[in-house]
């Protein structure tokens, strides 16, 4: 505790301290507050940073930020500044963007301002703009990396500090654990070079770029243009099936994040001529006054949405598809008019499993295959793509969880020339992504392909429920489901730790009254593989893992069902991943029931 009192105090030490920062730090008495505040630095890792806005080495501001960016700095210096082979490298740059939360726009400034001053050039969008936008700018400017400052689907009093490498995808671990290496020999006040001093942004945004330009003194700065949002944007039209969408009626929700544009732009180029926008959400506001946790994974998250639904079929006009992506615009959820067996219009949610199971049997069926045709998933999605992919000639790459390593998997396709091969990528979390012109989801991308799906089936008087019991008639009945255990705090982190070592110490033999008979540990690269060998004892055979290193457990059991366990990457949750196939919806959905109880119990 006493580091963490001199720590505070070197804090309100700073002459120059943020106002806002020092008040916060003044005002609080609580020791376990301090604590939580200082106890040790934001974790930097493949996904940046990401934590609670406030004051202290544990949370998001300004000099936690700078921190993260003279470490950057640094390893672009290293890597792409004075030394290396010019003829291969160009100088050290940067693409800078950012979305709708608190302080995402002063966040970026400030990134901008330790890179000018470390002579590395920044280019900046003027305005909030979705992740993939993002990636679109690393790879359209040639730049050595990316800045996207978000918290994706976090609460508002979260943000974060996502960072991309030259091809524009998320960095590699080794690339991530490199500068993380240099950010902590950092000092947090005396180790940083900045231009930007304390930024005032209340004549806005583009006035403090002039300002932060002026000091720079030179061109390090530069206000990314107009051309290149439209070219983002072509990119994504270019990925259209060219199915007529004049007939569909769409309620859509930005979450208050950064999708309101460019997925109305794009509705509307593909012929969306019904769009009703959710009023209380459809500018940006970092607050989420209508939505406390803006993830659209989660149903309450979609409530406005779903109530626009209702009003809009009691008025005799039914929208045909609810679409909602979160604030920084890389996920997308849907609800799919239906008709009940009475003949009244509800709306479904469909998971995100399930709609990377139809988006990849719809492009599949509508669009021309390449060669050598290549689809990539997540070990965490549905094993169902894999045979929706089989049906069509199409191969199955499985990699880990995070969306990170579909992009990186599609650079190693565009290294071999072959990136035309890639058909389609999707994490059960919400993210997909077709066409190579990114390298991370999109969900101006996944709008667009969803509703010209949704198009497609209604010229024959279907809906996605429809074609998605017509899939599981065919190839089963798959279902998933997640379990999310909150552990927040320095007491939380430990106790999930303590359930994570427990399960590798002590791995169950049994589950749901079923033998495991596989246990993979992703940290080891091991799977061992249970075979009865004839006398009723069962002998283990080992195979190796070939993806890197990573905290997962698995656990195979004998009826096909699977469940996999890790820690959020980006939120203080330990995250079980359970799989069912049976003959019929409700036996997978009697097993799934089952593993949650039993699992309920053991994670305590």
């Amino acid at each position: 505790m006493r580091h963490v009192e001199e720590m505070m105090r070197r804090w309100l030490d700073q002459k120059d301290l943020d106002g806002v920062l020092r008040g916060e730090l003044s005002d609080i008495k609580d020791k376990d507050e301090i604590y939580e505040r200082f106890y040790k630095d934001l974790e930097f890792g493949t996904g940046g940073l990401r934590g609670i806005l406030g004051a202290g080495t544990n949370r998001m501001n300004i000099y936690t930020v700078r921190k993260a960016t003279q470490g950057l700095a640094d390893y672009l210096n290293v890597h792409y500044g004075t030394g290396m082979d010019q003829a291969s490298k160009a100088s050290p740059s940067a693409a800078i963007a950012f979305d709708s939360r608190i302080n995402s726009a002063l966040f970026a400034l400030e990134a901008a301002g330790v890179l000018a001053a470390n002579g590395i050039k920044a280019y900046l969008y003027p305005e909030l703009m979705p992740t993939p936008a993002l990636s679109f700018a690393v790879r359209h400017y040639h730049c050595s990396a990316g800045i996207m400052v978000t918290a994706s689907h976090n609460p508002s009093k979260y943000n974060g500090y996502k960072v991309y490498n030259e091809e524009g995808c998320q960095m590699t671990l080794d690339a991530a654990a490199e500068v993380l290496l240099l950010i902590e020999k950092t000092d947090i006040f005396d180790g940083v070079k900045t231009i930007s001093g304390n930024l005032n942004l209340e004549e806005g945004f583009y006035e403090a770029v002039l300002a932060l330009k002026e000091r720079a003194n030179n061109n390090m700065i530069e206000l990314i243009q107009p051309d290149v949002t439209e070219a983002y944007l072509k990119a994504v039209q270019n990925e259209s099936t060219g199915i007529d969408c004049s007939n569909l009626s769409v309620v859509y929700t930005p979450l208050n994040g950064t999708g309101n544009v460019p997925v109305r732009k794009i509705m509307e180029r593909i012929g969306v001529k019904q769009i009703n926008i959710v009023k209380e959400q459809e500018l940006p506001d970092g607050n989420f006054p209508t939505c406390p946790y803006p993830n659209p994974e989660k149903k309450e998250a979609l409530t406005l949405g779903l109530a626009l639904c209702e009003q809009l079929t009691n008025e005799g006009s039914a929208p045909d598809l609810l679409l909602a992506t979160d604030p920084d615009c890389d996920r997308v959820g849907i609800a799919i008019g239906h008709a009940d067996e009475a003949g009244n219009t509800e709306y479904l949610l469909v998971s995100g499993n399930e709609v990377g199971v139809l988006l990849l049997d719809f492009i599949c069926g509508v669009k021309t295959m390449p060669k050598d045709p290549l689809a990539i998933k997540t070990i965490v999605s549905s094993k169902m793509a894999d045979k929706v992919a089989e049906n069509y000639g199409v191969s199955m790459v499985d990699v880990l969880t995070g969306f990170k390593f579909i992009g990186e998997q599609i650079g190693v396709l565009e290294a071999k020339g072959q990136e035309d091969r890639y058909v389609f990528g999707f994490e059960e979390s919400y993210g997909y992504l077709s066409g190579a012109y990114v390298r991370d989801k999109d969900a101006v991308n996944a709008s667009m392909l969803i509703c010209e799906m949704t198009a497609y089936y209604k010229r024959d008087r279907k809906t996605l429920i429809d074609r998605l019991r017509e899939l599981y008639e065919k190839y089963g009945y798959y279902k998933n489901d997640l379990m999310e255990f909150t552990f927040e705090g320095a007491a939380g982190m430990e106790k999930m730790n303590s359930i994570l070592g427990r399960l590798r110490a002590e791995a169950p033999s049994r589950i749901i009254d079923r033998d495991v008979v596989e246990i993979a540990d992703y940290m080891q690269s091991q799977r061992r593989i249970f075979g009865d060998a004839g006398n009723g004892d069962y002998t283990a055979v080992t195979k190796s893992i070939q993806l890197p290193k990573s905290d997962v457990l698995e656990y195979v059991l004998e009826d096909g069902s699977s469940i996999i366990v890790r820690p959020s990457g980006t939120e203080p949750k330990l995250k079980i991943y359970l799989s069912a196939k049976g003959e019929s919806r409700k036996e997978s959905e009697e097993i799934i029931g089952r593993l949650k109880a039993e699992l309920k119990e053991s994670i305590k």
